[in-house]
């Protein structure tokens, strides 16, 4: 385990999860799986068989033909009988149900990433000649309701770490374990809001992803592939600071690499950093709800504002494609109409008036 990356041990992770879900399923859900390995990330596979299982369970609890059987026993005869209506009552139960006796809901996107789930898998059945027909295609993805952007301002950010570095506003409680951390807490947030990286690319940082020569980290991107990223003074700063302090700490096995430690001398979490980030934040801006994504957002706007350029912000955040950018910074288009309001002048206006006004 010592030699391997966080990236493998996720990746390892994902598999033993999706054999766990597919243990629970029919052979020809594994024949779909396999056949969307390489044009699929692992998370999404592992997501598409998520959604699967809650489908065919819906399947087993609703249908009467199929009370006494487990999802791994539906036929495929089953689901070539299916009509548009069956999924349609399907997303309607999504909205609201209970399981493992807690109730559960889904809002827009939860509700178009399961469907979207069953179009894939439904298309390869019907691709495939296993089923006639795909109701699927005739249902309407939910529609999405654009929500307002949250991210810090200037202030807000400067105030932000403020309180990471002194502590600012925090309890007792909190004062005393700060001590402990707050070296560690600056250099991993001030390099999340000095580059956009996502916070899984931040956990799996390794000491030697540091590049000091060049001021860059080498991440892994969503889908696996390499890529750098570079960081300004602050960042610089703060991780100077920091490495000192992490080259004294001995860590669990299996963690000798990892950059940013937890109290337990294991890599910090994706968990644990949400926590900081809203540790922080509740003192700093108790009324937006600031997470690790919004940091990134944070960083996005402001490279945006100080650039221009649309192109640059979505090659340093990793977007493949500018419109996924755009959807998340559409606000930005409003700051660009702003400045824009003193660009035409229309008339020289003068400090005395025209001759020709005089009495």
């Amino acid at each position: 385990m010592a030699n391997k990356t966080y990236h493998e041990e996720e990746e390892i992770r994902n598999v033993i999860l999706m054999r766990e879900q597919l243990a629970e399923l029919p052979k020809y859900v594994s024949n779909f799986f396999r056949a969307i390995e390489y044009s699929k990330a692992p998370r999404t596979r592992l997501g598409y068989a998520r959604d699967i299982k809650t489908f065919f369970t819906f399947l087993c609890e609703n249908n009467p033909a199929l009370r006494d059987k487990k999802p791994a026993e539906i036929p495929l005869s089953v689901l070539d009988q299916l009509e548009a209506e069956d999924f349609e009552e399907y997303m309607d139960y999504l909205k609201v149900y209970e399981k493992d006796g807690r109730q559960r809901t889904n809002k827009e996107c939860s509700l178009k990433r399961k469907l979207t789930a069953l179009r894939v898998f439904f298309a390869y059945l019907y691709k495939n000649q296993k089923i006639h027909a795909n109701p699927t295609l005739i249902l309407d993805m939910p529609k999405i309701h654009s929500k307002a952007i949250v991210r810090m301002e200037v202030n807000e950010v400067a105030q932000f770490l403020d309180n990471v570095e002194y502590g600012t506003k925090l309890s007792d409680h909190q004062q005393a374990y700060h001590e402990k951390t707050k070296v560690r807490d600056l250099a991993l947030l001030t390099l999340m809001l000095g580059t956009g990286i996502r916070v899984s690319e931040c956990v799996g940082l390794d000491i030697h992803d540091v590049d000091f020569d060049y001021d860059r980290i080498k991440i892994v991107r969503k889908g696996g592939y390499e890529a750098y990223v570079y960081f300004g003074s602050e960042a610089r700063d703060a991780l100077l600071e920091y490495l000192p302090q992490r080259e004294k700490m001995t860590a669990v096995e299996g963690h000798e690499n990892a950059l940013f430690l937890s109290t337990q001398r294991k890599r910090i979490s994706v968990r644990s950093v949400e926590n900081l980030v809203k540790k922080y934040a509740a003192v700093t801006t108790p009324l937006k709800k600031i997470t690790p994504h919004k940091l990134r957002s944070t960083y996005g706007t402001a490279l945006y504002q100080q650039t221009s350029d649309i192109y640059l912000v979505a090659d340093v955040l990793g977007h493949k494609d500018v419109n996924t950018t755009k959807k998340h910074y559409a606000d930005i288009d409003d700051w660009q109409r702003m400045k824009a309001k003193d660009a035409v002048t229309l008339r020289e206006h003068s400090n005395q008036k025209d001759v020709s006004e005089a009495p």
